[in-house]
């Protein structure tokens, strides 16, 4: 008679559930998902995604196909908008009073005016451009431009000259036409005010302020503006707010799903999509993630700082505790 075969030791993942035959092959998988506290979860089973699109195909799935149920409890208690699950119905109700926002009123408010000693942190901001260089209209030049705090005051708005002959107004887009920027300020001014701004109404050209933006790095190619990377917060390229494969998703389907309302519905509005962005931006950055042990930056490598011996005798609790995020999570932005 043979000896009862002895059962396989297998190793699961603490953060996505995943399983593996081998210990090396959970080690690996830990130091390339880069799981921390700071990714998106699911509010039932705690599974942790890379993004939030994953989470919302996560709370998809079945309940017999997942083995849990996530999709029936958030179905009856979650908000569709944040994802966050609530005690009862009643809770889930009030919450939607905050969580679901109105598309802002027509800009009317005047520019507020800044000093030295305007306390802002971050101004979000965002450029409508118009076609130029040759018939086709393919190349990109700054007409308007928009700046707001986080309380949605407006800092700056103005028509800027475009820099080459304009072939395209994209007027179905913009609502430009060429009267609109007859009288627009110079693109070299209109960089410095913008400076101005960032620098906190300092002229030593250090940047002081957060910039928040869709796509930034299109609008600084057009206001041929150079910032810090480690100030820019892009709705674009921030990893929660990507699709699945960690592609862009555009600042109008954003808005829709997690902020609950719609813009561009007709010509592009740059005070619009500004205080879209910002709304993003802070809804970030609000979240609350707890605390870790080591306070860390998010800075670092993390689990590849460790030799693979040391890692390899971890638990995958302890790999866990000692891993960290591939980027800089915004809620780190409220210390």
């Amino acid at each position: 008679m043979s000896p009862p075969k002895t059962a396989k030791i297998r190793h699961r993942c603490v953060a996505c559930f995943k399983m593996f035959n081998r210990r090396q092959h959970l080690v690996e998988h830990m130091k390339i998902s880069h799981h921390s506290l700071h990714q998106p979860r699911c509010g039932v089973c705690f599974k942790h995604c890379k993004s939030f699109e994953s989470v919302r195909e996560h709370l998809n799935v079945p309940d017999h196909l997942f083995k849990g149920d996530c999709k029936s409890i958030f179905s009856e208690r979650g908000c569709t908008l944040c994802l966050r699950i609530f005690e009862d119905a009643t809770a889930l109700a009030d919450h939607k009073n905050k969580c679901h926002l109105s598309a802002p009123l027509p800009l009317v408010t005047p520019t507020r005016t800044l000093g030295v000693n305007t306390r802002l942190k971050a101004v979000a901001i965002d450029c409508e451009m118009v076609g130029g260089g040759g018939d086709d209209g393919s190349t990109d030049l700054c007409a308007s431009i928009c700046l707001v705090d986080e309380d949605e005051h407006v800092i700056f708005s103005t028509h800027v000259q475009p820099q080459l002959p304009v072939t395209d107004y994209r007027h179905t887009v913009t609502g430009l036409t060429e009267e609109d920027l007859k009288n627009g300020m110079r693109l070299q001014d209109v960089r410095e005010k913008v400076l101005a701004i960032l620098c906190g109404g300092h002229n030593d050209g250090a940047g002081r302020l957060l910039l928040v933006g869709h796509d930034l790095r299109h609008d600084m190619k057009c206001l041929k503006l150079q910032y810090p990377s480690h100030l820019l917060r892009d709705t674009a390229k921030y990893v929660p707010l990507m699709k699945t494969n960690l592609v862009s998703q555009s600042l109008k389907y954003l808005t829709r799903s997690y902020l609950g309302y719609k813009i561009q519905c007709g010509k592009h509005e740059p005070y619009e999509d500004c205080v879209a962005a910002m709304r993003l931006y802070k809804r970030m950055r609000d979240q609350e993630h707890g605390k870790a042990e080591k306070e860390e930056e998010e800075e670092g490598d993390g689990l590849n700082s460790w030799k693979q011996s040391d890692l390899e005798k971890m638990k995958p609790e302890e790999l866990y505790h000692n891993s960290t995020s591939e980027y800089r999570c915004w809620c780190l932005d409220r210390r």
